[in-house]
């Protein structure tokens, strides 16, 4: 292995092109036109664009990963998080091709990443689980039976999901049907399969997560241990290592329970076993993650272990550097620094980064994706990059957190920034006091948080390729459009969007995105009668689907299409 392609973006590509080169790797970036000047493409030995502006046209499209591949001598892929990092038909490509995968098997995706095929793992392998459905449901009415059966609240969950996406919770039987039909809805948006199974919510939940190294021949060592409850739209925002408040026979659990899921299918490479611990002390496997995950940092300076040079190592035929559990040093925070406006819900807030001062001193790291001048894009994921603190203990971390977040400064976009100032302050959140959940940040932080200004996005501009002979061999180059425009070329860029949409004068009839992002479906149909509050359309924007709410009582008559591309305040309807 000696030239490794990141099959991602962002945070994560740099995060993995340092690694690659502390360890002798050449590594790869690819991009899509708006990264084509990002930092990770900046860092990288080498970069190949992967024309197009779209996750599906870039980052999703198996054959132009292959391709770049291929055409920069690649002999191994990382596919870092999200994207196709949990797709074993893009694994065993990768494989097909002669190429090293950085990962589980193609088999152990495809058997983890079915949560019902999970849970039955999980249950063969002595995992706790509360009570769930152990097939992929047929329809609402299946959901329905179960929560007669096994009592309320219960939530549905995509089989194929993740990020919280294809997840919805039903507290009374009225809610079993409509959570049932909006889990599938996403799910086929998100993941392109809408199968969904069912199981008892836990109230008040804790998310807690099991780091661990599998050698891919039945070895399996558990790295450490984390909580993950501070999350919005079930996304995580805070993380940190080890989890606090747990029991020695918690932790014993959580862990044995890690090592044997993972030991059953001989899991290789790095991966997180996910558990819930409810309010009422039930404790029950919720999922495994077949990649590095985004909090991965916090275990790292908890432990000392570099996790990515460790999944090198593994796809490289070495193993683990060590075999046994090591031991816990101080306490470390993950704050996930992403382009979202807290007091406005966590919409997300896409544009150009003005000024980024990054703070500094003892026990205090940043992951970042972008530096000062470089774009958060509308179409990708909102994270910015990661703040991480590590202290002695508990309460000297939050101390170091507190004085680091004073010191980070982001302007040209809103942040979560004013959200994480509030958190570590929070009672619910000290050391002695302990007290968040899932749900938490919704229902007793975000009410009190207020909108930041929303500067307009300043976005990326568009490339228009052209055919051009450089010594005798024909190869293509991609000019931004406002460069060709300068230049006198005639009529617009090939290829690029409708300037935000056509539309008249604002007018108070105008509904509009509340985001730049893009209109997925549309909640009513044209000419519809709706009344004020009523959600009437979905609008994704960096991988976030909110939905959209008539601000007035009349007739609705569309303007944007489902799959039109909107600018901030694009007009997506009119109502009259």
């Amino acid at each position: 292995m000696e030239t490794v392609l990141i099959a991602n973006r962002g945070e994560i590509a740099v995060r993995v092109v340092r690694a690659a080169a502390e360890v002798g790797l050449r590594s790869v970036a690819v991009y899509a036109d708006q990264d084509a000047g990002a930092l990770h493409v900046r860092l990288a030995d080498a970069a190949v664009a992967l024309p197009g502006d779209s996750a599906a046209q870039t980052y999703l499209d198996v054959d132009a990963l292959l391709a770049a591949a291929r055409a920069s001598g690649a002999d191994a892929v990382h596919p870092g998080y999200g994207f196709l990092s949990e797709d074993a038909a893009f694994a065993r490509a990768v494989e097909d091709a002669g190429l090293t995968w950085i990962g589980p098997t193609p088999e152990t995706i495809e058997a983890l990443g079915d949560k019902v095929t999970a849970r039955a793992i999980a249950r063969a392998a002595g995992a706790p689980l509360a009570p769930g459905t152990t097939s992929p449901l047929a329809d609402a009415a299946e959901a329905e039976a179960f929560a007669d059966e096994f009592g309320l609240p219960v939530v549905v969950k995509a089989v194929h999901g993740g990020g919280g996406r294809g997840m919805r919770v039903a507290r009374t039987r009225e809610e079993v049907a409509g959570a049932f039909e909006a889990a599938t809805r996403e799910a086929v948006a998100a993941f392109g399969r809408g199968e969904c199974f069912v199981e008892r919510f836990l109230e008040r939940p804790r998310h807690l997560e099991v780091q661990l190294l599998g050698d891919g021949r039945g070895g399996v060592t558990v790295v450490g241990d984390r909580d993950c409850s501070l999350q919005r739209r079930n996304q995580k925002l805070v993380e940190e290592a080890p989890a606090p408040g747990l029991s020695r026979e918690q932790r014993r659990a959580i862990h044995a329970a890690a090592h044997d899921v993972c030991a059953a299918v001989r899991y290789r490479g790095a991966g997180t076993v996910e558990f819930l611990l409810g309010a009422d002390g039930t404790l029950s496997f919720c999922e495994v993650n077949t990649r590095l995950q985004v909090e991965h940092p916090v275990t790292e300076l908890v432990t000392g272990v570099d996790l990515v040079r460790e999944q090198f190592r593994i796809a490289a035929g070495e193993g683990p550097s060590f075999t046994r559990t090591p031991e816990v040093r101080g306490h470390a925070f993950e704050f996930r620094i992403s382009a979202e406006d807290p007091g406005r819900g966590f919409l997300p807030s896409p544009g150009r980064v003005s000024r980024l001062r990054v703070p500094s001193g003892p026990g205090v790291r940043w992951d970042g994706g972008v530096e000062a001048g470089d774009d958060v894009p509308a179409a990708f994921d909102s994270l910015a990059g990661k703040l991480l603190v590590h202290a002695a203990d508990r309460d000297a971390a939050l101390a170091r957190a507190r004085r680091a977040l004073a010191e980070f400064e982001v302007e040209g976009v809103a942040t979560v920034l004013p959200f994480a100032r509030a958190v570590v302050d929070e009672p619910d959140f000290s050391t002695a006091g302990f007290a968040v959940g899932t749900q938490w940040i919704e229902s007793e932080l975000m009410p009190r948080l207020e909108p930041q200004l929303r500067p307009a996005p300043d976005p990326a501009p568009a490339l228009r390729r052209f055919p051009v002979e450089i010594d005798g061999r024909m190869t293509t180059i991609g000019l931004p459009a406002t460069l060709l425009a300068a230049l006198g070329s005639a009529g617009p860029a090939a290829g690029t969007e409708r300037a935000q949409d056509e539309r008249d004068e604002p007018d108070e009839r105008a509904l509009t995105a509340p985001a730049p992002g893009t209109l997925t479906t549309w909640l009513v149909e044209d000419g519809a009668e709706v009344s004020p509050g009523q959600d009437v359309a979905v609008v994704e924007a960096m991988k976030m689907q909110s939905r959209v709410a008539a601000h007035r009582a009349g007739t609705l008559r569309r303007v944007a299409a489902e799959g039109d591309t909107l600018g901030l305040d694009g007009v997506l309807a009119r109502i009259g």
